[in-house]
């Protein structure tokens, strides 16, 4: 923010070409962004559409949706943290009018949420003395300890009873889902942090978790996969009106709604949409068109991107005069995104110009379209290079974002691979650090297992002509080995010793040359845990 800082101070002496420059930069940096004013949302930019020209000297912002239009010149732009004030003057009328552009959805002020968690955290005291009065209660907190990577969404606690105690985590419900979702990790740190710093003479015997009801299938599933005797895993249920709470046990929950999709033939598709590629080819330089990546999306539609930066698709449909397959094209991404015609090839021309110049490894690092989706250029990298990250697995069949793997919100896996023996491989990727890393490639784990012992991959076309083992698949964790986070170790080792994980660690010059760095295996660590404690 700091380079957007220093041009909005700066702004009352720049063009409308330059207003449109920054306001596109934070919407490249900030996909969830949202429009406000007067604190109401007008427009979430994941739903809407919106365009910006500089014309005649004038920054002109379109936005519409299901919902409302709005056209507006921007007069003047002031950065804030995390956000953009924009002035704005409607069309015809000189009174100048203020919206904001935030850079996500969490728009609770801090006071208002520190009030919140305070009241919870009495409801929960309360809850807590009504359900276990066998117990006493020890210090619950709700303190951040950023050290320890404990944040002050969660209240945690200690349960006695005797010389035996219960660590104890809970979420309130006006809690973010992401916040309420990531409780398990946060409770094994807890868990963990509390044996470390015990007194010796108290057993811990395991985890206690309270969830707000009607949110805990997530972490009801997670469970079914810790390890069972490293501690005891218990779930609850709260309802906070009635400051009570019921047990939920671990289950293996299937897939509610199976909606694996069938596998098609790659080759096939870019066939399909040849013409469509050779038109885009053409406008396109030719040290960009030769490094570009093609991509089948689907059957009908394949896409184009720079080190995994999507910037250009070509879908085959029917015109609305005849049977006749044709090609639409469009560049340009989410709420941007552009149909291919005459007119707008220059603004597709300026476009592969800025990427050619700023997407490449080792310059540019400030520009918004070189840290655009990092995670997604390291996957490019190892798609070319799988054995780099062990020589077992198969440089292809490589199935990338397989889609609707199950219900949750992220529906998404990065790799999925299969080693030379026929043992499939989970390839998740981190391009910097991530809490939450661990348990989110465990659903992906749990999920690929699950359809594994179904068949569901060998019938839905996956991997065709080979044998797939029935052996549980691998688990790789990859990213560069300054961003792995410090607390993966720890979670990763109460996981079921059922699930081989690996973490592998690559050089910082990933963009360059992808080297292993450092690796760790599953094999041992969860024993030497247990033994320990």
């Amino acid at each position: 923010m700091a380079s957007l800082a220093t041009r909005a101070a700066a702004l009352s002496s720049q063009d409308a070409a330059s207003i449109v420059r920054l306001l596109h930069d934070f919407l490249l940096e900030n996909p969830q962004a949202q429009v406000l004013e007067d604190g109401r949302v007008l427009f979430d930019l994941q739903l809407a559409r919106f365009s910006l020209t500089a014309e005649r000297g004038r920054c002109l912002w379109h936005l519409w949706s299901e919902e409302r239009n709005l056209v507006r010149t921007v007069s003047s732009v002031r950065e804030r943290k995390n956000s953009l004030r924009i002035e704005t003057v409607r069309l015809g009328q000189s009174k100048p009018q203020v919206l904001e552009l935030v850079s996500g959805r969490d728009r609770c002020a801090p006071s208002t949420r520190r009030i919140l968690r305070e009241r919870f955290l009495r409801v929960f005291e309360r809850l807590l003395c009504r359900e276990f009065p066998e117990c006493a209660i020890d210090s619950l907190i709700a303190a951040p300890d950023l050290e320890n990577s404990f944040g002050p969404g969660y209240v945690r606690g200690l349960l006695r009873r005797g010389q035996t105690a219960w660590a104890v985590i809970a979420a309130g419900p006006e809690e973010s889902p992401a916040t309420i979702d990531g409780i398990l990790t946060l409770g094994i740190l807890w868990l963990a942090w509390c044996r470390a710093h015990g007194n010796g003479r108290t057993v811990l015997a395991g985890l206690k978790i309270f969830v707000p009801e009607g949110q805990e299938q997530l972490t009801r599933r997670r469970l079914a996969w810790l390890h069972p005797r490293i501690a005891s895993w218990e779930l609850y249920a709260v309802d906070a009106k009635s400051e009570g709470c019921c047990s939920v046990s671990p289950a293996e929950i299937g897939l509610a709604e199976p909606r694996l999709l069938h596998a098609f033939n790659p080759a096939a598709a870019i066939d399909r949409c040849q013409s469509g590629l050779d038109r885009l080819s053409r406008l396109m330089p030719p040290g960009l068109r030769e490094v570009a990546e093609v991509r089948a999306n689907s059957p009908a539609e394949v896409s184009l991107a720079l080190h995994g930066l999507e910037f250009a698709r070509v879908r085959q449909g029917f015109s609305s005069h005849s049977f006749a397959p044709t090609d639409e094209i469009t560049f340009g991404a989410g709420a941007n995104e552009t149909p291919l015609t005459d007119e707008t090839e220059a603004l597709f021309c300026d476009l592969i110009q800025q990427l050619g110049e700023h997407r490449r490894a080792g310059n540019h690092r400030r520009n918004p379209l070189y840290r655009l989706q990092p995670e997604r250029w390291l996957e490019s990298v190892l798609r070319r290079n799988l054995e780099e990250i062990d020589t077992a697995l198969c440089p292809g069949p490589i199935y990338t974002q397989v889609a609707a793997m199950g219900t949750a919100d992220r529906g998404l896996l990065d790799l999925l691979a299969v080693t030379r023996s026929g043992r499939l491989a989970i390839v998740e990727v981190k391009a910097d650090d991530d809490l939450q890393l661990p348990l989110q490639s465990l659903d992906y784990w749990a999920r690929v297992r699950e359809l594994q012992q179904q068949g569901s991959l060998t019938s839905h076309g996956y991997f065709q002509g080979m044998e797939l083992s029935a052996t549980p698949p691998l688990l790789y964790l990859v990213s560069p080995i300054l961003r792995v986070h410090p607390a993966t170790d720890t979670v990763l080792a109460h996981l079921s010793p059922e699930i081989p994980w690996q973490v592998v660690g690559v050089g910082e010059d990933w963009k360059t040359q992808l080297r292993v760095i450092a690796r760790k295996k599953s094999e041992g660590w969860a024993s030497r845990l247990s033994s320990s404690i």
